[in-house]
């Protein structure tokens, strides 16, 4: 077998777009694959190290934008933070309730986590202002689910749209402890509320209708936040104030970039990869469990803790999938994974049903709209559900121009399907996935075979 022809081109207006020709006989993946950082503990860690005391040191944070924007947002408001790298980042803290009041507007670039846990301790602060924008992305993302809660805890927030999308102006206060209902299972909005609970005199607690990742409870522990999780009712209590100490934080591989290589080895017959130093966490599990729903040959070895966080190596082999419904509370502990399981879904027997997805609806693009889109470009057979998809197997795919919409994910998503369709596959802006993942399409070529 020849390997595939992958090329990047540059436009005109600087976007990039990725051009992927599978040869007529087909290609497999083999190697083992070193993903980076995980995103949402990279954020946290950044935010914790910048209003502890002392010193945080960081190993493997993810260098990709979004946790860059992060680190900027921090630097503007006092912290001291090293040059972001791989190898050790140092987070010189200012203690918590000592963010100073920034010259200029904080920038959170595409990143929707940036923003909404920051809101949570920019609205703790008295007497000091702030505002907060972002990209034309997330300048359109609702953010009411985290500006009402705060309003209810005394926070006072404008913003565009009955105060409901950035740019945002926060007007610090001291705010008083509330128990939060949420109506839904968002990791966001809990750790948003909980942050701003660390300065609020009293008990802060989050239920939610199911559970939510728990990297901020895990990390607000280590910190030396005093914090109490009830699972029958999924809800956090925090009690502030609190004082938080820098800690030494190691960043395991990001299960939502390891999630483009599993389906990848599914589905392109003859392949074998093996995704190191991943981090399972079981509240992001959930595309182990689809997959595994699915049939696909998925195994978990070395399995250890690192700094708090369950990791394995995780080995995959091509394998015949099958159909499967997923809906309920798997969905928030693989919210961001479903775009590339529906390209498993594509090559999966039978007809596959996604449900209780309509969070997707309100991330870097509507995400159910554009993935039905731009695989039913391709030839697939993808129904488009209020909150999910409807995706009958079995069809063959065509090479055709498509677009990510600048969404990493549905960038890295349509690039796996592109391995397993005929002709040539052109993805447009598939500059987006430096978001997440900067290395992706140098790590796709490099285990084509």
């Amino acid at each position: 077998m020849s390997a595939a022809v992958i090329t990047q081109e540059t436009q005109t207006d600087l976007s990039q777009k990725l051009i992927i020709q599978r040869p007529p006989f087909g290609l497999s993946l083999q190697g083992r694959i070193r993903i980076p950082g995980d995103k949402s503990i990279s954020h946290r860690a950044l935010m914790l190290g910048a209003i502890a005391q002392g010193e945080t040191e960081i190993q493997g944070l993810l260098l990709g934008e979004d946790p860059r924007s992060t680190a900027s947002c921090f630097q503007a408001m006092g912290a001291e933070i090293s040059e972001l790298n791989t190898d050790l980042v140092k987070v010189k803290g200012i203690g918590l309730g000592n963010l100073q009041e920034p010259v200029d507007v904080l920038n959170a670039g595409n990143s929707g986590t940036t923003l909404r846990l920051m809101l949570g301790l920019l609205a703790s602060h008295p007497g000091r202002f702030f505002t907060v924008t972002g990209d034309a992305s997330l300048r359109s993302r609702p953010m009411s689910r985290v500006v009402k809660p705060l309003q209810e805890m005394g926070a006072q927030i404008w913003g565009r749209k009955g105060n409901s999308l950035a740019p945002l102006a926060i007007q610090g206060q001291a705010l008083k402890p509330i128990h939060y209902h949420s109506p839904i299972a968002s990791a966001q909005v809990k750790s948003c509320i909980l942050l701003a609970g660390l300065a609020t005199d009293g008990k802060t607690t989050v239920t939610e209708p199911a559970l939510s990742r728990d990297h901020s409870e895990r990390m607000l522990r280590a910190f030396g936040a005093e914090l109490s999780i009830d699972p029958d009712t999924n809800s956090v209590t925090i009690t502030g104030p609190a004082q938080l100490y820098g800690q030494k934080v190691i960043v395991p591989g990001d299960i939502s970039s390891a999630a483009f290589w599993l389906v990848a080895g599914a589905i392109v017959p003859g392949s074998e990869l093996v995704v190191e130093n991943v981090g399972v966490n079981p509240t992001r599990t959930g595309i182990l469990e689809a997959l595994a729903m699915m049939g696909a040959d998925i195994q978990l070895e070395n399995q250890r803790e690192v700094a708090g966080e369950p990791v394995a190596d995780i080995r995959v082999r091509s394998s015949s999938l099958k159909s499967c419904t997923i809906a309920g509370d798997i969905i928030p502990r693989m919210i961001d994974e479903i775009p590339i399981l529906a390209v498993a879904a594509v090559f999966a027997e039978g007809t596959t049903i996604i449900r209780d997805a309509e969070e997707l609806r309100v991330k870097e693009s509507d995400r159910i709209t554009v993935m039905a889109q731009q695989l039913n470009k391709m030839g697939a057979k993808v129904t488009e559900l209020p909150d999910g998809m409807e995706i009958t197997g079995g069809t063959a795919l065509v090479g055709t121009d498509v677009d990510s919409h600048t969404d990493h994910r549905i960038a890295m998503s349509l690039a796996i399907a592109a391995l397993v369709t005929s002709g040539i596959t052109t993805i447009h802006r598939a500059e987006a996935a430096a978001i997440s993942y900067p290395d992706f399409f140098n790590t796709l070529t490099a285990i084509v075979n």
